[in-house]
């Protein structure tokens, strides 16, 4: 069969591509391996970013999406620095004079990733091909002829999107983007029921514990009174220290003064489940000839929140707008989609780069201590982090040391 586009994976990214192809009226074929609904590991947070990009697209969609019976609405996040002291930053100031309209949720990608595939199965312009492995991508002079292992499906396609997840075949045998430990997370997930202490207002938390550095462990409350809970480690340095981040996981739990207290009656629900993810903690090159690359295909996680979803979605979106365009005039260059690579890094780059910074404090807790304890008392302070974390601009002065030179001498 032959189309213009074919997407590769019906995850976040590539099914953003389809539907924002679809809504510029180009019709396009997705494969994915899986058959939906599928699990996808993950931590499950959803942010404003997500219900922002699938409003541009369709405005509908982000109605179907908040009306959704399967997500939690979370209003912000609890950072908990070594020395325990705790700060809830709102994803929107003053959120509780106005709890009508949520940014963020929290819900399992199993659910989510198949809202994101009834959505394309809406869409007469998309193609869906489940239970189908891409394995062979063979470049001709017009075009991609990509297959399954035995050929017995085949696709000549003009462009290819790449979003098949962190472990694509193609992003390292023909882009050639190795995993490298020191840009690299190792994390594992497991559902709890009966969490004591979660936040009214579903703030998701974030736990720097003394003992988990430079990692952290997670709480995101979910519906039904479940939890996805997780620990979050650079590969590197999990590799060094020879953690068992399950073993480390289960014991803090047990042990920890308060852990132990918040999950004193609670259970596991299935199984402890292990993943990776790539970090866009290093600039790539995200295209070549005839492809580009989204989500964690093209290493695009937050390097410090471990955020990958949002920015599949506007990876996607702006992939489908470059192919619009490609298609237009006709040109599938190599050249030509380096205006891919400079949107992406234009519009995310400036916060994977405060984030990597961020994500490199780790190394010294005692700013976050610092941080936590002077935020906590000082209101004026606290209300300037709130903004830092959804204002990319005023974020960027987390990532100057003199940020906190100030700080120790206006402790006041």
């Amino acid at each position: 069969m032959e189309t213009k586009v074919c997407i590769i994976g019906a995850g976040p990214g590539g099914a953003c591509a389809a539907l924002q192809l679809a809504q510029l009226g180009i019709s396009s074929i997705v494969v994915d391996k899986a058959i939906f609904p599928r699990d996808k590991v993950c931590g499950d947070g959803l942010s404003g970013k997500v219900l922002t990009i699938l409003e541009r697209i369709d405005k509908e969609m982000g109605e179907r999406l908040q009306k959704a019976v399967f997500k939690l609405d979370s209003w912000g996040v609890t950072f908990v620095a070594p020395n325990r002291i705790g700060m809830d930053i709102p994803y929107k100031p003053d959120y509780q004079k106005n709890m009508v309209d949520p940014r963020g949720f929290v819900c399992k990608r199993i659910d989510f990733d198949n809202f994101l595939v009834d959505e394309m199965k809406r869409r007469p312009e998309i193609t869906l091909y489940e239970g189908i492995s891409i394995d062979k991508y063979q470049l001709e002079e017009d075009g991609y002829l990509l297959s399954n292992n035995d050929g017995s499906f085949q696709i000549k396609t003009q462009l290819v999107i790449v979003a098949n997840g962190a472990h694509s075949s193609f992003t390292k045998d023909v882009a050639g983007i190795k995993m490298e430990p020191e840009h690299y997370v190792a994390g594992i997930r497991a559902y709890y029921k009966g969490i004591r202490g979660l936040h009214k207002d579903n703030f998701i938390e974030l736990h720097f514990l003394k003992e988990m550095l430079p990692g952290y462990l997670w709480i995101f409350p979910l519906p039904n009174g479940e939890a996805n809970v997780g620990v979050g480690m650079l590969s590197n340095s999990a590799r060094n220290k020879k953690v068992n981040l399950k073993k480390m996981m289960l014991e803090t739990l047990a042990s920890d003064p308060i852990m132990k207290e918040r999950f004193a009656n609670a259970e596991l629900a299935g199984n402890i489940e292990g993943y990776g993810l790539p970090l866009g903690s290093k600039k790539r090159k995200l295209h070549g000839e005839r492809y580009m690359l989204v989500g964690d295909a093209g290493f695009l996680i937050d390097p410090f929140t471990g955020e990958g979803i949002g920015n599949a979605l506007y990876s996607g979106r702006i992939a489908a707008q470059r192919a619009a365009e490609a298609l237009k005039i006709n040109d599938f260059s190599d050249k030509f989609l380096d205006t891919y690579d400079e949107d992406v890094y234009r519009i995310l780059g400036p916060e994977l780069q405060v984030s990597t910074k961020l994500q490199k404090l780790i190394k010294y807790p005692w700013l976050f201590n610092i941080l936590m304890k002077i935020g906590s008392r000082n209101k004026q302070l606290k209300e300037l982090m709130t903004c830092m974390f959804h204002e990319v601009d005023l974020r960027k002065k987390l990532g100057h040391p003199m940020f906190y030179v100030k700080l120790l001498f206006n402790r006041q």
